[in-house]
């Protein structure tokens, strides 16, 4: 099955919110597989994403006027294409990020799963809510929501699809215009779900995707929104950070991670070294929540490891759009550079390869072996830097106490992996770990899934969550309305001043007796 025709990127390349594209250039966007022209997109200027805003303003205010019920019905019609047309959508993820099918698949069940949880929690979360006042009877308090306006969606390239319209989802249903600029290597898996959001009613002008760089795109949409969300690095993160803070505009990030793997003596061994294959190299280790650490108790280390290195072993590597291929390309020479980079670093210095470890140009330009490494330390650049790529590294540890510090031990903090001799083990093992998921007897996909629960990172790993009431509300502002019946705070004219103030102290203080104070 071959990637979809040039005239289906064309029809998406129309879709780009570009006001004049035969006055812009436009890049080149290959099939990562082999390195072959896909089509091309038009190269957005400055003025695009302030016209993408100025139409986007208009259109929110009309879509906030929608009842949230209203909003919920066309993003369920959403969820229903996606369901529809997801082969066409999975070719053109494969197409343009090169990673395997069923990691294709992934990304398309998180857009339904995002789809479906806001569709039906977020007319409940929007509703206002009653809340004590400050003088029972005298005050009726409640608690409002109003939508930030149009909120920017910086994505990066390696789910494209799941993490610019997966993240612009919630921010629609609270009632905010959207623009996205989606990753310059990976502009058509954003423009094709945008194609079903529209088909299924949303208003054109409220969501707009504007290709281009980030230096220009990416600025002008900091520079103009109301809210940010980005997926990327933690470095970029941060800078991103200090341009929102100066703004005084909030700002939500997932982040990079360096994520652990901690598998105890009495857990499962054949299950755990399988089920390990895909939480370290899915889409090729692309993923800020897949593994890179593996600390295993040294009572079982070896039969492990030999499990681990057998299960790589019977690990497709391959080009295909269809469920032949295990694992699939790297996304750039950028990536791959750094991945061969931080195996010849590791092996110079020490380090012993035990699976992989070499490029596969046989394969496609872009291949790289599931690599594991032992003997590795923090002087090695793989010790504590991010690799984002196929490479793991595996550590023999004494005990649990030591595994858990060794996990604990980095700046990031955004998921792991326990594999313990019972559940109620791996749940004391997680209570310990600095992560913002924790995934026991799996890798990160249920903790992914549960969309009803907050996902995101501590420390340089992430700020604010998605996913959750958290991932909805995070897009509104909330606002307190208090009516005051019968009388307001001032003296009634046949009491003093002085008797008054004593009058509502020792009413504030009769305030403990009753329900809810």
């Amino acid at each position: 099955m071959p990637a979809p025709e040039a005239e289906v990127f064309a029809r998406l390349s129309a879709l780009a919110a570009i006001d004049n594209p035969e006055a812009r250039s436009t890049k080149t966007i290959v099939e990562t597989f082999t390195g072959k022209p896909l089509g091309s997109v038009p190269v957005g200027a400055a003025e695009d994403v302030t016209a993408a805003f100025s139409r986007a303003r208009a259109a929110q205010a009309r879509w906030a006027e929608r009842s949230a019920k209203e909003r919920a019905a066309v993003l369920e019609r959403y969820r229903v294409l996606v369901v529809e047309h997801r082969e066409f959508l999975m070719d053109v993820i494969q197409a343009e990020t090169g990673k395997a099918r069923w990691a294709a698949q992934e990304e398309i069940m998180g857009l339904m799963f995002a789809a479906r949880y806001f569709a039906k929690a977020a007319p409940g979360l929007l509703e206002p809510h009653s809340v004590p006042g400050a003088f029972p009877v005298l005050n009726r308090a409640s608690v409002r929501t109003q939508p930030k306006g149009v909120v920017g969606v910086i994505a990066p390239w390696n789910y494209p699809m799941l993490l610019s319209i997966g993240d612009s989802i919630p921010a629609l249903l609270a009632g905010n215009a959207v623009v996205v600029k989606p990753d310059s290597q990976t502009p058509f898996s954003s423009l094709a779900s945008a194609e079903l959001l529209y088909q299924a009613g949303l208003p054109r002008d409220l969501l707009a995707v504007v290709t281009g760089p980030g230096t220009v795109v990416g600025t002008a949409i900091v520079d103009a929104c109301d809210y940010l969300m980005f997926t990327g690095s933690s470095a970029t993160g941060r800078s991103l950070a200090e341009q929102c803070g100066r703004r005084l505009i909030g700002f939500s990030a997932e982040l990079g991670g360096k994520n652990p793997m901690i598998v105890t003596k009495g857990a499962k061994l054949d299950k755990v070294a399988k089920a390990a294959v895909r939480a370290c190299f899915s889409n090729a280790g692309q993923l800020c929540i897949s593994i890179e650490r593996l600390y295993v108790e040294r009572s079982v280390a070896a039969e492990f490891t030999e499990k681990f290195v057998a299960a790589i072993a019977a690990t497709k590597l391959g080009a295909a759009y269809d469920y032949s291929a295990d694992m699939g390309s790297l996304i750039s020479e950028a990536q791959l550079e750094t991945v061969t980079k931080h195996v010849a670093d590791a092996t110079s210095k020490g380090a012993k390869v035990l699976a992989g470890g070499k490029a596969r140009p046989d394969l496609g330009p872009l291949f790289f072996e599931p690599t594991v490494l032992a003997e590795v330390t923090d002087e090695m650049e793989c010790g504590r830097d991010e690799t984002f790529g196929p490479l793991v590294s595996i550590y023999p540890v004494d005990t649990v106490d030591e595994a858990i510090r060794l996990a604990n031990d980095t700046e990031y903090g955004l998921n792991a992996s326990v594999w313990a001799a019972s559940a109620s083990e791996g749940e004391k093992i997680a209570q310990q770990l600095h992560a913002g998921t924790v995934c026991i007897d799996e890798g990160y996909a249920p903790a992914w899934g549960s969309t009803a629960a907050p996902m995101g990172g501590m420390g340089i790993s992430g700020v604010g969550r998605r996913h959750g009431p958290d991932g909805l509300l995070k897009f509104t502002e909330p606002q307190t309305v208090v009516v005051t019946r019968f009388m307001n705070l001032d003296a009634p004219p046949m009491i003093s001043q002085d008797k008054w103030q004593r009058l509502l102290m020792t009413l504030v203080r009769s305030f403990r007796i009753l329900p809810g104070r």
